[in-house]
């Protein structure tokens, strides 16, 4: 397939908002993809080369973007960077001047999606002397060949910096769209923007299809794949793969035990809630362990230690637990916040002594599968039950996690403290007889925390300091993210940092990080990729015409970096407006 077809997608998918629009414009697109090229269409239309929970990255830089748009067009580098700090965006850069390049240098050559995508992966491959210039080298040849719409887009692949409002929830709809429109009359109507569905319940069983295929694979590529050449009996024989992460579990927030109870039944089982991240601990019938974060990215190399705990301490020749890391003082054994642990999650160097430095206590959960078994079906009660079994538990390595089943309130108020006085955040309730639902917030699993619910917003801008903080960035333009993955501005934080590396999460490490996402600079204003996300606390929430959510948050503050959580996990716009709306009772 010509790379042209897909950049006309983009190009319909960036001229509108509506959700149901967007779906329609991909499931149509989505029929005429043959099998062959359909992982490759799919990871493009997300704007990646590899799966969410492939490690691998294409590595390039804004400079290393200029230095090739420079090779690939003859134009000089002084006026691409005017261009690019005029623009702000180096896809539309790009766009501009391979419109201006001279004739001479345009070649004739048709860029197909499988060469956009041997390019691109190869870029990840590439390592040692003489990276930098055959990095260059192939993405100027991609450039060379590309008309200008379509050069916009590969810079932004590159980049990482593909915005075209394109959520899970509408994959999962264009899939079941393209493939069983037929059988579930599926019919979209432009003028109003809507569906209209001829069964309802038989529309739902195959989106139902569609999301769990993917909740076990985490990626759609191979879900539309499954859906294109076998249909619903493809989708229905695809299941999780030891070594492959699935979508963790996620939970509802309860504001009172009695809503708590009221979501999960009685009599319910209530768990500490731990101030740590999420591992999701695998190991195959090889014996080999992989740990994955609820991000699905692959930390087996960081932590080492947990490998061994589960090596040693959990029966079984294969399966899939889920489970919380959480710090302790070495001196007094007491949790510590996740914070203090968070740094272990990116370090590459210094294995042994980051985890001599910030020891972690494995704390299990539940489990997914064992022995080649799905334990998706299965109650929890059951899931607890053999995780009791095979786990041979060990003080400050690995140990089930603190739990007790309940049917009263004063029951519920003595744990919670029990909890809090052990430095965890509150409690979990789970319903016993419930299965394990990956990637969906449906009530069976309920957080409960005492204090104030905080936000965590995922950074898109920020401004250099004045001052003796001039050589930092220091204020944050926080946003959070709607249903087609936008992110909304909700503020400005600037308070919460330390000047000094030594007392706590700085200035000097926030600019450490912003920096290399820098996509654009005006004046002392910086626009960034929306990858960091931070826990953020506030007096309140209030409407605001100022910011695109409509939304306003008094007397923002940093509280942490959330390394455990990626941009699109930022809280969305409903649930601000929720608190927004919740206080207003108070």
């Amino acid at each position: 397939m010509e790379y042209s077809r897909l950049v006309e997608v983009y190009e319909q998918l960036n001229k509108t908002t509506k959700r149901l629009e967007k779906t329609h414009i991909i499931s149509e697109f989505l029929k005429d993809v043959n099998a062959d090229d359909m992982e490759q269409v799919m990871l493009l239309l997300e704007g990646r080369v590899f799966p969410g929970y492939d490690s691998r990255e294409i590595g390039v830089a804004s400079r290393l973007m200029l230095k090739s748009l420079n090779v690939a067009t003859g134009i000089s580098a002084d006026r691409i960077e005017k261009e690019w700090k005029k623009q702000g965006d180096l896809g539309l850069v790009a766009e501009l001047i391979v419109k201006t390049k001279k004739q001479s240098t345009l070649h004739s050559t048709k860029l197909t999606i499988k060469k956009i995508f041997e390019n691109l992966r190869k870029l990840a491959e590439l390592e040692g002397q003489g990276t930098v210039d055959r990095k260059t080298q192939l993405i100027a040849e991609l450039l060379t060949s590309a008309k200008p719409v379509e050069s916009k887009y590969i810079v932004k692949t590159i980049l990482g910096e593909m915005r075209i409002g394109v959520g899970e929830g509408s994959m999962r709809d264009a899939i079941t769209w393209a493939f069983f429109g037929h059988k579930i009359g599926v019919k979209y109507t432009k003028e109003g923007n809507d569906i209209e569905v001829e069964d309802r319940d038989i529309y739902n069983k195959y989106l139902d299809a569609v999301q769990h295929a993917y909740d076990v694979t985490n990626e759609f590529a191979l879900v539309a794949k499954a859906a294109k050449s076998k249909g619903l009996q493809g989708l229905e024989n695809i299941g999780m793969k030891v070594g492959i992460p699935i979508q963790v579990m996620l939970a509802l927030k309860a504001d009172t035990i009695e809503e708590a109870f009221e979501t999960v039944g009685k009599p319910a089982a209530i768990e500490f809630k731990y101030d740590g991240f999420r591992i999701q601990g695998h190991k195959d019938e090889k014996g080999n362990i992989k740990l994955f974060t609820r991000r699905l990215e692959d930390v087996t190399n960081q932590f080492p230690d947990v490998v061994e705990f589960v090596k040693k301490n959990v029966r079984g020749k294969s399966f899939i637990i889920d489970s919380e890391a959480v710090g302790y003082s070495k001196k007094t054994g007491k949790y510590l916040p996740f914070q203090s642990i968070s740094q272990r999650i990116k370090r590459k160097y210094d294995i042994d002594k980051m985890s001599s430095d910030f020891p972690v206590e494995l704390n299990v959960f539940d489990i997914i599968n064992h022995d080649g078994k799905s334990m998706l079906n299965e109650p929890f009660e059951k899931r607890r039950a053999l995780l009791e079994k095979i786990i041979n538990p060990e003080k400050k390595k690995i140990v089930l996690s603190k739990s007790k089943i309940v049917s009263e309130k004063k029951d519920v108020e003595k744990f919670f403290r029990e909890a809090v006085n052990a430095g965890n955040e509150g409690l979990m309730f789970k319903s016993l007889n419930s299965p394990y639902k990956p990637g969906a917030r449906v009530g069976y699993m309920i957080k409960f925390k005492h204090m104030m619910e905080t936000l965590d917003l995922a950074i898109v801008g920020a401004e250099w300091g004045q001052g003796k903080r001039s050589k930092w960035l220091s204020s944050y333009v926080i946003a959070c993210i709607d249903e087609n993955g936008n992110f909304l501005e909700v503020g400005r934080a600037s308070t919460g940092l330390k000047e000094k590396e030594e007392e706590g999460l700085s200035f000097v490490e926030m600019t450490r990080l912003l920096k290399p996402l820098t996509i654009s600079e005006k004046g002392k204003e910086v626009k960034v990729k929306p990858k960091i996300v931070i826990e953020v606390g506030y007096d309140e929430i209030q409407k605001s015409p100022t910011y695109e959510s409509g939304f306003a948050l008094r007397f923002p503050r940093v509280l942490q970096i959330r390394d455990d959580k990626g941009p699109h996990e930022a809280s969305t716009l409903d649930y601000v407006k929720k608190l927004y709306n919740s206080q207003k009772k108070t």
